[in-house]
């Protein structure tokens, strides 16, 4: 799609939606929060699995149960009246799948920055882009790109190193191996999932 055909399909879009649908698309609720009946009442745009949430509140919930689960959500969005816009569904697979049970987990962004091997990064990204995508989500809160300046701060972990040079030769390997090779009219490939910049503003560079 051209870049004069996809402004005027938004203009057409944006036109047919209320108030109320444009604000649901900026709001993202945890699964932890929000039932698939909400979304009947409820027009959000985005869900999300943070660290701490899981189908029914069991943390060792099945991979089946994270399917229909996802199954479930995204039946009761495509049922609400108005813009038919696909819900969005993220979840924090910071290291792998690490919210399912049996799911391939990786060393912390930590130990992975000292590896100093952005093939191997776009190589996770592939494998945990393919075990979300399997289990429901369409969306990962990665890759993490603080650069941690005080060995203090809690989440110094999170950070592949201080080194801002060390995050940049990352950022573009997981990405790719994440989204895989993006075209402006192809979707996202089967098994692939999307990224996006975590951390890049908040956190990381602070001071005390």
């Amino acid at each position: 799609m051209s870049n004069a055909a996809t402004e005027a399909f938004v203009t057409e879009l944006m036109s047919r939606m209320t108030l109320e649908e444009k604000v649901g698309q900026t709001i993202q609720a945890d699964i932890a929060s929000i039932t698939p009946e909400d979304l009947l009442t409820y027009p959000l745009g985005s869900i999300l699995a943070g660290g701490n949430s899981s189908p029914g509140g069991d943390e060792r919930a099945s991979a089946q149960a994270w399917v229909e689960l996802a199954q479930a959500f995204r039946a009761a969005a495509a049922q609400r009246a108005g813009a038919k816009i696909p819900l969005i569904y993220g979840i924090d697979a910071v290291h792998g799948h690490n919210n399912i049970v049996g799911a391939t987990l990786f060393p912390h962004n930590i130990g992975l920055g000292a590896a100093r091997d952005p093939d191997l990064i776009r190589r996770i990204g592939e494998a945990t882009a393919l075990e979300v995508a399997v289990t429901g989500a369409d969306w990962t809160f990665g890759p993490t790109l603080a650069v941690p300046q005080d060995d203090r701060w809690g989440r110094a972990y999170e950070g592949y190193a201080e080194n801002p040079e060390v995050a940049r030769s990352y950022a573009g390997p997981m990405t790719l191996g994440l989204q895989g090779e993006l075209s402006a009219d192809h979707p996202l490939a089967s098994g692939h999932i999307a990224g996006s910049a975590k951390h890049f503003l908040a956190d990381g560079g602070t001071t005390g």
